[in-house]
């Protein structure tokens, strides 16, 4: 099919989730706030969105501006990353993020061994002096860390998405398989062709325990910071299948395009490349809906 027989790509899209959106306040320079954000979504008419930073509870932003953020139709939602600005594995700040609201949980991402210990990733700058350090999740003998366990265990309390950060490969495998033993229903590797490097052979691993690929649409935007090709894209989601992928910005960097026109135009990247309306809609409302509790039950596959 033609792109030029599809409908319009807004029409496609509307009700669109994004689960990886780097609004402001943050450390690092953003070009709108989780206001902006809002605003940005609702253009869409999109489900919601889940706001991320590596470097604190965003769920007391979102309180804080809860008056600004009432009147927006798109609901928006915080999380917390277990960087070591929030004491690495902390379940204590795990415990206050989930039960003031928060929806997701983040192991660590630029405080894990595997980005700090990563030479070819690109992050912004902060104006700020922000120290850093690696927070592990495994001890010497290769076994998760007691309070992996504990964060684990809240995450199942309160049925929210555990991301595996920027984890390596085998260290997200030991998460996922201990999530599934203890309960999580709800688990996401993030960009793994960008700090991680799991391939897809470890990714099919990831989806049998249970999880969700999740790829960035802002590295494949043709106005992007990234530019891959659309078709690498279009590669993963034939790989792994549209019923286990999902797509998110990763956008909100000083600079960088606004979320809903990045997701406009890979989208209709990716149906002239030959992915169906219905793939579209699995990977960009349907799955992650259900990542961020939005529905209840995993989404039916595709044609199902």
């Amino acid at each position: 099919m033609s792109l030029a027989t599809h409908p319009p790509i807004a029409d496609v899209l509307h009700g669109a989730v994004d689960l990886h959106c780097h609004s402001g306040p943050n450390p690092f320079s953003r070009e709108f706030d989780h206001v902006g954000a809002a605003k940005d979504a609702e253009r869409l008419g999109m489900r919601g969105i889940l706001v991320k930073s590596h470097h604190h509870n965003t769920v007391m932003d979102l309180l804080a501006m809860g008056r600004e953020l009432e009147p927006i139709a798109t609901p928006i939602f915080g999380g917390i990353a277990l960087n070591a600005q929030v004491g690495g594995i902390n379940p204590y700040a795990v415990a206050m993020c989930l039960r003031m609201g928060g929806r997701a949980v983040w192991f660590p991402t630029f405080s894990s061994r595997c980005h700090c210990e990563n030479s070819h990733h690109g992050f912004p700058e902060s104006e700020y002096d922000i120290p850093n350090r690696i927070v592990d999740v495994i001890d010497a003998e290769g076994d998760l860390l007691e309070p992996v366990h504990e964060v684990i265990d809240l995450i199942v309390e309160s049925d929210a998405l555990m991301s595996a950060g920027h984890l390596e490969p085998a260290e997200s495998a030991k998460l996922f398989a201990a999530g599934r033993d203890r309960g999580v229903r709800r688990m996401v590797i993030s960009h793994p062709n960008f700090v991680v490097d799991a391939d897809v052979e470890r990714c099919r691993q990831l989806v049998e325990l249970g999880g969700y690929v999740e790829h960035e649409f802002g590295m494949y935007d043709p106005q992007g910071f990234r530019k891959w090709d659309p078709d690498l894209l279009v590669g993963w989601i034939r790989t792994i299948g549209a019923d286990h992928t999902v797509l998110a910005s990763d956008l909100g960097q000083r600079g960088r395009p606004m979320p809903v026109d990045a997701l406009m135009r890979v989208g209709a990247e990716l149906l002239a490349r030959g992915i169906t309306e219905d793939e579209l809609r699995q990977v960009t409302q349907h799955n992650p809906a259900f990542l961020l509790g939005l529905d209840d039950e995993r989404p039916a596959p595709v044609g199902g």
